[in-house]
């Protein structure tokens, strides 16, 4: 009963802030992703604190128009090294992915690359169960509410600030199911933050903002099933590739 009335809530909620959205909006916008690497650590793997900087921080982008997005990170030339002081160098490599979704259908496609292979992932949007309150914040001068919900696969908190200013149903990666736009997202007490730096109101370029294609295709099940079977094996925390 209790996530019957949520989703109706949420269903209102949607509804009345569509009201807001009457003008046609397409741009970009660039998040900052900051990660706390040590927080990520598993507490058998406390001695690689030594050997990996606690924080890293990448840029990412979303593309959107007036039903579709598009999310993915920057282009990086080289992956993070760092020396452990052993003689051995720590390279941090980010694994590449895109996610898609069009707001009229309700489709998410997610491309997502792990081991060196890259996998389609085809699946419905799912709303997530948020919470709302009436904390504010302004993000690049946009006035932010404050919503939040806690993921019971993941045993994550999340934490999201999102604007009606701008579209409905627009995030980072999977961040995307509120009334409005995300602007920042915390995620357990800041291990992992999304936040804007830059919001640009554009027309789009040819390319910005297409479905991802290229990769095994696979269900979302079965993919995190073979991460979590091969992060075991590797002994979890971040991934790394060591280099002599």
């Amino acid at each position: 009963m209790k996530k019957i009335i949520l989703l109706i809530g949420i269903l209102i909620m949607l509804v009345t802030a569509h009201l807001t959205f009457a003008q046609p909006v397409q741009g970009v916008i660039t998040y900052e992703l900051k990660v706390n690497l040590h927080k990520r650590l598993p507490p058998e793997r406390e001695d690689m604190k030594k050997m990996i900087p606690e924080f890293r921080s990448s840029s990412e982008q979303l593309f959107f128009n007036e039903t579709e997005s598009l999310y993915k990170p920057l282009i990086e030339d080289e992956p993070a090294e760092f020396d452990n002081g052993g003689g051995a160098h720590i390279r941090m490599a980010r694994p590449y992915y895109e996610f898609y979704l069009n707001s009229d259908n309700k489709q998410v496609v997610s491309k997502r690359e792990f081991m060196g292979k890259n996998y389609l992932i085809v699946s419905d949007l799912e709303l997530a169960p948020w919470k709302f309150s009436d904390e504010t914040r302004t993000i690049q001068g946009y006035e932010c509410k404050q919503a939040y919900y806690t993921n019971e696969e993941t045993k994550q908190t999340i934490t999201a600030w999102y604007t009606n200013e701008i579209r409905l149903f627009l995030g980072p990666t999977s961040y995307n199911t509120l009334p409005g736009t995300v602007l920042a997202v915390d995620i357990n007490n800041e291990e992992q933050v999304f936040i804007a730096n830059k919001i640009e109101m554009r027309e789009l370029r040819k390319n910005e903002l297409k479905i991802p294609k290229g990769g095994e295709e696979i269900s979302q099940e079965d993919f995190r099933k073979m991460v979590d079977e091969r992060m075991k094996e590797m002994g979890g925390g971040p991934r790394i590739m060591i280099r002599n």
